[in-house]
């Protein structure tokens, strides 16, 4: 499907929890943020209805993300049911891997391709600060897991604040190298005063090739990531919704008050 701009939309985001078992500084409050209720969260026949209604309209990427996805609690039963859905033939996830080597196997039988690990320095000592108590050994538990079971391929997202040149992001980097991994740099974002940039490896951040839809947790489907605009499933119906989000989706983003990254992932 095509956008007022001319652009190919056929990736769909989704957010399946507002919950995370990190606190990174750049995502998390540093207190407990306020969660959705139990009962304002999709369940999953209602995010399957999503998929199924998009696949037809021309989605056929999804992605799960967060929060962290794989702290929702029967994960792989939702990722089995999106990968029977007509249409999409590409089902991919955003994960800290910090509970990877538990999932790799059963998210790979039920129909998982690849993953995207966030992953901002290989130092123990500096990943625990950034996540607030997070254990790197675990992430690396997680990537390996991924990478027995054939997740394929495995991109590591490294968020810096000044660039790729940066220290820790090029320590990354030599991970990667080492462990046949690709590696994104994504420049650190804020949603309030708009500050994005174009991912380094990837195509994200770009507006003028922009192809994605995002669905919020708790069932609002955005057009872009940095705009208020968001279109409730439960109040219009999928469809409504959908074709709203379309067709009001922004030629650039602007600026984004109404979220935070763990409640409308990255």
């Amino acid at each position: 499907m095509l956008d007022r701009f001319n652009r190919r939309i056929n990736y769909l985001r989704i957010s399946v929890t507002d919950r995370c078992n990190l606190r990174c500084r750049y995502c998390m409050p540093e207190n407990d943020p306020c969660m959705l209720s139990h009962e304002d969260i999709l369940t999953f026949e209602e995010i399957r209805q999503v998929v199924a209604v998009a696949a037809q309209a021309g989605i056929s990427k999804v992605r799960l993300t967060g929060g962290e996805p794989l702290v929702r609690k029967d994960i792989t039963a939702l990722v089995a049911m999106i990968a029977s859905v007509p249409g999409v033939d590409d089902l991919a996830m955003t994960t800290n891997a910090v509970l990877l080597d538990k999932f790799a196997v059963p998210l790979k039988e039920a129909g998982l391709q690849r993953i995207n690990v966030s992953l901002d320095t290989v130092d123990p000592v500096k990943f625990r600060d950034i996540t607030r108590g997070g254990e790197l050994r675990k992430v690396f538990q997680g990537i390996e897991a991924a990478k027995a079971t054939g997740l394929h391929p495995i991109k590591i997202n490294c968020v810096v604040k000044k660039g790729a040149e940066r220290k820790d992001a090029i320590a990354v980097a030599e991970f990667c190298g080492r462990n046949g991994l690709e590696i994104r740099y994504i420049q650190e974002m804020d949603l309030e005063k708009g500050d994005f940039a174009v991912v380094e490896g990837g195509s994200g951040g770009d507006c003028r090739s922009c192809n994605r839809l995002r669905l919020t947790s708790d069932g609002k489907i955005k057009p872009c990531l940095f705009s208020d605009l968001a279109y409730d499933i439960r109040e219009l119906g999928i469809q409504p919704a959908l074709e709203m989000a379309l067709g009001n989706k922004p030629r650039e983003g602007s600026v984004n008050q109404q979220n935070l990254f763990h409640n409308i992932g990255g």
